[in-house]
Formats: C-alpha cells, structure tokens, sequence
C-alpha cells in the first residue's frame, strides 16, 4: 500500500510541474520529473518515452534558455484519486529474458573455469602409478588387458573442452573415487600378500614365541592378520587348534578303561572322523601357505630384479646379512690377543657322519651345492654359507669374483668341484681335516637371510687312511665354535639309526646344558616309520624325551629317497607328500609346524636375528675397548712411528729395493772392471798353471812350448772359457746386488726389512738366467786375445812380468802349505809350540827328504817319477825302517817338484826383466828364452778384455733384466698374504696389524647396527 501512494504523490507532483512551466511551451522533460514518477507508468503522460538522466557536472540545475539559475520547486499537496495506468510489460519481459540469459552464460563460463581448474588440482594429486605397477600382483593387471587406463586418460577433456562446457562434478567424483577404490584394493592385496612372508610357523601356538617374526608387535599383528587370506589362515588355525582339543578330549575319554572303550565305539569313531577333518584343514592350510609363499616369492624376484637394473636411479646398498657376513670373514681372519673373542651369533650346523647335515643345509639354500659322497668323509673343513636374497639364485666365493649360477646342472657341478678342490688345497700334508673355513655366499629369491656353518661330521672310530689325530681335530673344531655363546646349534640326528649310536647328542648337551641356543632336527623320518618298531619312539625324540639333552625346538625333516641326482624341488614335493599321508601327523604324534625344511629353515632365520639384535652391540663395545688397549700400547712402545700395518710396509720395502737396484746402474766403469778380471783370474788360474804353464814349461825348446801353450789355448777357449767368464759376471752382479741389499743405511736404516730383503734376492737371482748369446761373442773376443803375442812397450812388459810373479809366488805360498801340513810342524814349531808329528806326518816328512835328495842330483828332473825310481825310494825308506806306498811316494812328489818348479820359474822371471830387448828382436843371439812372460801377458790382455766385454753387457742389459725380474718377484710376494707374513714380523708388525683388523672390524659392525636399527 505504502508503495501505491508513493506513486500517486509522485504522479501529483508531476501533474502541477507540467502546469506551472514558468511560460515555457510544451510539455516537461522527463529529466525534471521525480525519481519515482519515472519509474513508474504514468497515465497521463501515455506518449512521453522513457530516458536516461544526463550527466551533470555540478549539483546546481541550469536552464537552457538563461544562464539564470532556476527557482526551487514547491510541492503541492498531493490530491488522491484514480490514476490511468501504462501497460510496458513486453519491455519489462525482454529485459528479464536478456538478464537471465547473462547471468546463464557467465555462470557457465564461470562454473566451468572453477571446474577445469578443480580437476586439474585433483589429477595432480593422484601419483603417477606406471613406476610402482610392478608392486600389484600379476592377478591385478590382468584387467589391463581388457581396460587401458591410458587411452581413458588421453579421453579425458582437456581445458579448453571444459571451459566451453559445464561439466558434471558429480560424476567426476564418482568416477575418481572409482579409481582410488581400485588402487585401494590393489595395495591391500600387495600387503596381504607381502605380509603373509612374515608366517613363520604353520601351527605354532601363542606361547612359541622363539619363532615368532620380531619386526611386528602381537597386538598390530592380530589385527592386520585378520584380514583377506590372511584372516582365512587365521581362522582355519583356530578350527586346527579346537579340533585339537576336542579330539585330546575325546581320546582321553576313550582311553579311561576298555570296558567303557566297548561301550562307546561311536566315540571311536568320532574321534577318528575329527582327526581326519584336522589333517584336512591342516592340508588345506598348508596349501593356502604355500601359494601365499609362491607368489610371494615371485613378488620378491621382480623387485629385485626392478631394482638390480636401476628401476629407481638410485645405488643399491649391501644387504644387512652382506654387511654381517663381511665382519665375520674380518673377525676369522684376526688373532685375538688382548682376550677379544668372537662371540658374534652364526648357525653351527653339527651331526654325526652321514647324518645328513649337508642335506638339510641344501635344502635350505634350494641348491645342491656341496659335494656328495657314499659313507665317506666329504666335509674336510668348514664352510660359512650366506643366505641373502638376490634376484638370481646364484652362488661366489668370498676371494673370487665368478659367479656360479645355482639354476644351471653344469655350474652346480662346478661349483661343488671347486669346494672339493678347496677342501682339499686346505689339508695339509699327513692330516684328513683343516680347521681353515671356505666362505660361500649364495643368494636367491625367497632365501631366508642368515649365516650357517657346516662342520666336519663327528665320527667314532678313525679308519684306514685318516690321520690318527682325526676325531680329536674334528671335536675340537667343533667345541671351537660351539662354546661361542651366542652361536646357535642345529644338531642334526639320523633318525634311520638308533639313537644310542649318537655322539653329536652328548657333544651338545655339554656345550649347551640349558638347550638355550639349540636346536634339534632328526632327520631321515621316513625311513625311521618304516624301520622303527614303535612310532612313539620318534614322539619320544621330537618331545625331547628321549635324549638327555636340551633344545629350544624340535623338528623332523625328509631330505629325500638317498638318490644324489634328484633335484631339490623333487625332494621337496616328496617331503610335503610324505608328511601328508604319515602316521606320524595323523595320529598326532608331531605337529605341523615341526615337520618340513620350509618350517625349520624360518625357524632358524628367526632365532639367528633375535640372537644377533641382543648381543651385537655388547660386541661392538669389546672391540672398542680393544682398540683402545692397543692404540694406548703403540703409543707408548712406538710414540715416534707411524702404524704401518704388513701391507703399507711391504710398499715401503719394495720402494727401497727398487732404489737399491737402481743404484747399480750408478756403479763405475772401472770398479766393474777391476772386480770382474779379479775374480774372473781367481776363478781360472788353477787351470792355467796346471793344465796349460806347466805342461808347456816341460818342454825342451820354444818352439815345442808355444806350440803346446796354443793347442791348450784354443781348446780352452772353445769349451771352458766362456762359459767361466759368464758365470763369473752373473756371480759379480749377484755379489754388487746383494752388497746394495745389505749395506747398513744408517739411522735410517729398518732390520724388519732384512727377511724380506733376502728373499727378494734369492727369488730374483734365481729366476734370472743370462742372455744365452753372451758366450758365442765372447768366446770370438777371448779367441782374438789369446792370439796376440806382440808386447807394444817396455811397460806392458813390465805388467806382464808382474802378473807371472804375483801368480807363481801365490802358488808357491800354497804348495807350501801343502807340505807343512803333510809333513807336521817342523823343529823350532815344536820346540816353541810343543807340537808333535803324527806317525803318517813322520813317514811324510821321511819320503819328502828321499826325493829332495834325488831332486838335488837331477835339478832338470822331469814333472812324473818312473817306476824305478820310486822302487829306489821306497826301498830307501824300507832300509830305514818307514813302510811306505808308492801312492803316497807320488802325493808326496807332486807337492815337492811343484815346489820346486814355481822356486825355478821365479828365477827366471827374475832374470826376464830385462829381456825385452831381446823378445824385439825375438831372442836372436840370446840365451834367454822368456816366452812364459809372454803366456801370462797373452792371459792378462784376455782377462782385461773380457772384464771390458762382460762389463758393458751387465751395464747395459743385465741390470735392467735384474731390475725387471725384482719387479715381478715384489708383484708376486704382494700377491702371496702367507709370503709376507712369514718374511714381514716383529711385534711392531703384528700390534699394527691388530689395530688395523680392529678398526674394521669396529667400523663394520657400526655400520650393521646402524642399519639394522633402520630395518627396524
């Protein structure tokens, strides 16, 4: 109402406006009217049209006919009545239209941009799957076939399709919500499938918690167990457990007395029905398991593999069991001295001979790796097998590079000859074990990750062929690593055998009493149900009831029908097979969970982490103190000397070698020279006065001599020379090589390097051997010397005659001595000394004054007595009594002619002195005949010649070949670990090397806790 008389005031306003124009004609603008009355439809006016007000640029109205300003308006009353009303509603009904069509259009634009950039956000916030697609199982992307995902992708709008259409949210959320269920699902079948790995026993009750996985809690575990397939395995071990239960029940109740036995077969019955149904469920449960493990298995192959071909860009890191079996290969290498023992954790594997250790232990590695055998003795040493997982099944030494792959026939073969060969290597000569370990590791998909030791097998009697001490070695290897306190023992029994033939039994009980760390396995059951007259026996052993010691668990194995060519996967499909349809299970004598390698092999692994996780650190501590006691030792024994272990001071040796060797390249011309003639004539004068110069100076004339002195020459130098010459450069080098060796270097001089020195020494010299072509040139180059005969000057005659004098007074000193110790010590010796001859001296002494006497007569006697000369003798000396051979008259004539052979050649070279002038003009007119001075110059030029030529050849080839073979000998010992330790010792050496193996040790074992607090 209020609104309709607004307007009719404001139609009475306009009414007295058009009124009162002030004079002015025709009708008032609407610009004037009020605001009201222009928004309005006004009946009086049904022709006036409707505008828009203009601008105006100041708030005071003007007329357009005065620049006077117009008179404000007065207001009549407004008079009430009856008003014609316009009729605009076409106008009225386009405006909406036109409005409602803006306010569609920029809604939709507007939506749609909201929208575009909303799915855009969305689409961002979803990962990009393609690189974690190898995380869902293959049962998952089989729908990849029949959908791609990335076609629907490229289908989806882009943003300029949305932003010309409105697009429907709603089904975009129901569409995105599809796709996270569908992923959702996807990685709850990956984490039921990963975590069903983590099962470690088949049937095992709350209470057996040594086998339990320890990287879950209970209660998270309960309930994430509880879920898919899991939560079936849950459930069906429940239904395991109360069949159980009713079926003990109803066997107790059966059992109470044989009348009510008669009375209730139906109970019998029932009872019978119910274990059926349990081995049922535990079949089925089994099965379940079993393709849980299966595509778990798979599951873990193709990570590897995506991360073995650097899937994620990233360096892969060595495994925590890598890392843990690198300090035990340190730890076996180091001599503890300071009471540090490796008490590390390691699965020992012990048994009696041909109980089937090595069986048990290729089951769980999935390979047959160790070499077999037929009663025999085959596990001559210990041998440290790594389990660790891997993408391949494969196999390497610890100190060797090539890889054995486990799924080939023909690598297995190799691989278990090339532990027999290093069984054998390791035996040494008179002895049939070694205590020295072989470390394999072995890696696969599925393997459980854990460090096993495989012993000798204990044996009761030493047989044909085996080293007497034989038992005693193998018990005590085994006690070695059995007394470790965190080592875990897998005692292997045969159960084919009766049990009061085990010794291994009583080995363990005394190692470990408490059975806190051992484990019993029996194996061979299904020869012990088929031989064992009683099947409780067997209960009686897994119970632990039958033998006086201890164990945390008891399990029972088949290691497969005794056929060495059977396959693993065979023995494994027969071990399940007869576990199945065994007595021994369905009677309830054993339960699930203690049959089968797969239960033993988890139950292992997890009592080896739970060992190694509670005393790891406490050993990290010893060693820390033990590098701190050795650290404090070096200092106060050595504060002025780097610790240089065995290695780094062998480099400093062979540097030092290697510089002396090069110091011989700086030996003088003329000192190799000097020394090679020296010993060069030392080594054939012998040979020259006594096969050459005194054959020759018994001839009558010059001639006769040269001619002699010429043939002996040649032949001389054809066959012997040279080859002396040789021998005698080769012995000079060795003697210079090793005066550089040995020469004491001052303060700086280190005695721990003597050993090593002389070895390298003996080594080099030995494997070298002269250039064989040395003796062909030498031999022409003596041969020209000896043939020159003309002395040039006075001074080389000189030289000559000195050298002759030098060799014959050096002779005669020996000959002399020779007699003196034929003869005894003469007069004034034995008056001054109070010596006496001995009875053979005297008939010396007597014989010897016989042929000087015969000497005296015959000055010019010949070298050799006739045979009637020495009758004359010896019936000389029978007429005073001495018996005496005619050998000994002969020995005795060699030394006394001798004698008097070198007296008379002195004399003459004497008189030679000053025959040159007569050896110019070749002793014409002359008495003098001196042509042994010219012998012994022929032999002087040749020796100073020969020195020349053996010279150059050591300067120039043979000290670089020496130098070439002392690289390679020093190549060698580097390489030969058992070389330097037997040539490098000393308590220096020994303290460095402790503290070098401590400090790695130490650093690897922080590494591992370091990583095994983040497997965590």
């Amino acid at each position: 109402m209020w609104r309709l008389r607004r307007a009719a005031l404001a139609c009475e306003v306009c009414q007295s406006l058009v009124k009162h124009s002030f004079g002015t004609k025709g009708s008032l603008p609407l610009q004037k009217l009020h605001l009201v009355s222009r928004s309005i439809s006004h009946s009086h006016c049904p022709t006036l049209k409707l505008q828009r007000p203009q601008l105006r640029t100041s708030f005071q109205q003007f007329s357009s006919l005065t620049n006077l300003p117009l008179r404000k308006l007065k207001l009549s009353p407004v008079k009430y009545g009856y008003q014609p009303r316009r009729n605009f509603w076409p106008a009225r009904l386009a405006a909406r239209l036109l409005r409602l069509r803006y306010l569609i259009l920029g809604s939709a634009v507007g939506g749609g941009y909201t929208a575009k950039k909303t799915f855009d956000q969305w689409r961002d916030m979803i990962p990009d799957l393609s690189d974690y697609k190898w995380i869902v199982p293959d049962i998952v992307w089989e729908i990849d076939e029949y959908i791609d995902l990335e076609k629907i992708r490229k289908a989806l709008p882009n943003s300029e399709d949305l932003a010309k259409l409105a697009p429907d949210l709603d089904k975009i959320v129901e569409s995105l919500s599809l796709l996270k269920d569908f992923f959702t699902t996807g990685h709850i079948l990956v984490s039921e499938v990963i975590e069903a790995s983590d099962l470690l026993l088949l049937l095992g009750s709350p209470g057996e918690t040594a086998f339990r996985a320890t990287d879950h809690g209970s209660e998270s575990g309960d309930k994430h167990f509880r879920k898919g397939l899991l939560g079936e395995l849950i459930l069906l071990q429940q239904q395991i457990q109360e069949h159980e239960e009713e079926a003990r029940r109803a066997a107790g109740q059966y059992s109470t007395s044989y009348a009510q036995q008669k009375r209730k077969v139906s109970d019998k019955e029932k009872i019978d029905q119910l274990q059926e149904e349990l081995l049922r469920t535990q079949i089925k449960y089994q099965r379940i398991l079993e393709r849980l493990e299966k595509e778990n298995k798979e599951l873990r192959k193709l990570v590897l593999q995506k991360d073995d071909k650097g899937i994620h860009h990233r360096k892969l890191k060595k495994s925590l069991i890598d890392m843990y079996s690198e300090v035990l290969d340190v730890l076996s290498d180091y001599d503890a001295s300071y009471n540090t023992q490796d008490h590390l954790p390691r699965v020992v594997v012990v048994g009696d001979q041909s109980a089937g250790k090595t069986s048990v232990l290729e089951m769980i590695a999935q390979a047959r790796i160790f070499p077999r055998g037929s009663g025999e003795m085959m596990t001559r040493s210990p041998v440290k097998v790594t389990l660790s997982e891997g993408p391949h099944h494969v196999a390497l030494f610890k100190d060797s590079s090539r890889e054995f792959d486990l799924t080939k026939e023909e690598d297995l073969a190799a691989l278990r000859h090339e532990i027999e060969l290093r069984m054998r290597k390791n035996v040494k000569e008179g002895c049939t074990v070694s205590p020295e370990t072989i470390s394999l590791n072995v890696k696969g998909p599925g393997l459980q990750r854990m460090v096993l030791v495989d012993l000798p097998g204990v044996i009761n009697t030493v047989t044909s062929g085996m080293a007497p001490d034989t038992k005693e070695t193998i018990f005590s290897i085994s006690r070695a690593y059995m007394q470790n306190p965190n080592a875990i023992i897998l005692c292997i029994q045969d159960g084919s055998v009766d049990a009061e033939r085990s010794i291994v039994t009583d080995l363990v009980s005394q190692m470990d009493p408490h059975g806190r760390r051992t484990i019993f396995v029996l194996t061979k059951v299904d020869l012990a149900e088929k031989n064992v007259a009683s099947p409780s026996r067997i209960q009686q052993i897994i119970e632990g009831k039958l033998f006086p010691m201890k164990a945390l668990g008891y399990f029972a194995v088949v290691t497969g029908k005794g056929n060495s060519s059977e396959s693993i996967e065979a023995i494994r499909e027969y071990e399940e097979e007869f576990f199945q349809n065994s007595k021994l299970l369905k009677t309830s004598m054993l339960k699930a969970h203690q049959v089968t390698t797969r239960n033993l092999s988890l139950a292992v692994s997890d009592c080896f982490w739970k060992m190694v996780r509670e005393s790891v650190e406490q050993q990290a501590d010893s060693f820390k103190a033990t590098r701190f006691n050795l650290e404090t030792e070096w200092k106060n024994n050595y504060p002025r000397l780097r610790e240089l272990d065995r290695n780094e001071l062998f480099e400093k040796a062979k540097n030092e070698i290697l510089d002396e060797v090069i110091s011989l390249s700086q030996v003088t011309p003329k000192h190799w020279e000097e020394i090679l003639q020296q010993s060069l004539w030392e080594r054939v004068s012998t040979h020259v006065i006594e096969n050459i110069y005194l054959p020759a100076a018994q001839t009558m004339n010059s001639g006769t001599f040269n001619t002699t002195v010429d043939i002996k020459l040649k032949q001389w130098t054809d066959k012997q020379l040279p080859n002396k010459a040789v021998e005698v450069a080769w012995e000079t080098l060795q003697e210079e090589f090793a005066r550089f060796m040995t020469e004491p270097k001052g303060k700086e001089h280190d005695d721990i390097f003597d050993k090593l020195k002389e070895a390298v020494k003996e080594e080099s010299i030995k494997r070298h051997k002269w250039n064989d072509f040395a003796e062909d040139s030498l031999r022409v180059i003596q041969h020209n010397a000896l043939e020159d005969r003309s002395i040039s000057d006075k001074q080389q005659w000189d030289a000559a005659i000195y050298f002759m004098e030098e060799a014959l007074q050096a002779r005669l000193k020996d000959t002399e001595n020779a007699i003196e110790s034929m003869i005894g010590p003469d007069w004034r010796k034995r008056w001054m000394y109070w010596k006496n001859r001995t009875q053979e001296q005297c008939v010396h002494n007597e014989t010897k004054n016989e042929l000087e006497k015969m000497l005296k007569c015959n000055e010019e006697h010949p070298a050799y007595l006739a045979s009637d000369e020495i009758t004359t003798v010896r019936k000389n000396l029978e007429s005073r009594g001495v018996d005496v051979d005619p050998s000994l008259i002969k020995d005795t004539w060699h030394q006394v002619y001798r004698r008097h052979f070198l007296k008379t050649a002195l004399h003459h070279c004497n008189l030679c002195r000053r025959g040159f002038y007569y050896y110019q003009r070749h002793f014409i007119d002359s008495e003098l005949e001196c042509n042994d001075v010219v012998l012994f110059w022929r032999i002087q030029r040749m020796l100073a010649i020969t020195a020349n030529t053996l010279r150059q050849q050591l300067t120039n080839t043979e000290v670089r070949r020496l130098e070439k073979n002392v690289k390679e000998v020093l190549e060698d010992f580097a390489e030969d670990a058992e070389k330097k330790v037997k040539l490098l010792t000393g308590k220096r050496v020994q303290l460095a090397e402790d503290l070098k193996k401590v400090r790695e040790i130490q650093e690897k074992l922080d590494a591992f806790i370091e990583a095994l607090h983040q497997e965590k």
